[in-house]
Formats: structure tokens, sequence, C-alpha cells
């Protein structure tokens, strides 16, 4: 897994010389909201899923670029008990959005995902994960 656009300010230590430069809180902000949301398990086990996932990763292409997120986004969101995110991935054949939705039964429990889908760039949709509670909450992987 390679991430697009280089490291984050933080990782490069050139956090505080930027949030020093004035106006730059914003990107201060940004930047931090996006190594939190790439840190949180629900992140680690919707991008798993994704490199485990054959017809995913014939889709896509090799190499696989996971791109950050849009913070902008509205449909981008965490809160104590769910976690609903788009984050743009890439391929040498193909380029698309992973849509992840993952929760929890309260603050101190474990992030599970619930269901992980890729949307490619021409609309196709191609099931990754889906949390089956037919059979006494048994995981299925689709």
């Amino acid at each position: 897994m390679q991430e697009a656009g280089g490291q984050c300010l933080w990782e490069q230590g050139s956090f505080s010389t930027v949030c020093s430069v004035p106006g730059a809180l914003p990107l201060c902000i940004t930047s931090f909201k996006v190594k939190f949301h790439s840190r949180g398990l629900y992140y680690k086990l919707a991008v798993e899923q994704l490199q485990s996932h054959p017809e995913a990763q014939e889709a896509l292409g090799p190499p696989l670029n996971i791109h950050y997120l849009k913070l902008i986004d509205r449909e981008n969101f965490v809160d104590i008990a769910d976690a609903k995110l788009k984050i743009p991935v890439s391929g040498s054949k193909s380029e698309g959005l992973l849509y992840i939705h993952s929760s929890r039964g309260g603050p101190f429990q474990r992030w599970h995902l619930d269901e992980v889908f890729l949307e490619l760039k021409d609309g196709q949709q191609i099931p990754v994960f889906k949390l089956s509670r037919e059979n006494g909450d048994e995981v299925k992987k689709e």
C-alpha cells in the first residue's frame, strides 16, 4: 500500500513550522484529522479487506494507492459509535472510492466493520465485506 501525495506534515516534522505561519491553522487541523483517521481501526480494517479482495484488486490494478480523505466531504464522519468514510483509491487500471461503515457498542469497545464496498469511477460497485448477523454475528466476507 502506498499513500499518494507524500508524507503528512506531522510525519515530516514540519507541523510546528507550518502552524507558526499566520493563517495556517486550517492546514494544521486538516493535517491532524487526516492522520487521526488513517490510524483509526475502522480505516485499517477496511484497507486490509480491500488489499485481500481479489476482484477489487483486479479491477483497480497494481499498485494499490490509498489517497487522503477529503475532509470537506460531509459523508466522512466519525462519532463515538459510528464511522462512515469514503477513501479515494486507485491503481493502474482504474480508480474509485472505498466506502466504509464501521461501528462499536461504546466509546471503549473495539471497532468492527459493518460494510465495505468499492465504487469504481464507471459506477461499478464491488462488495468487499459485509457483516452478516443471520447466524449469531458471524462475519461474512464477500
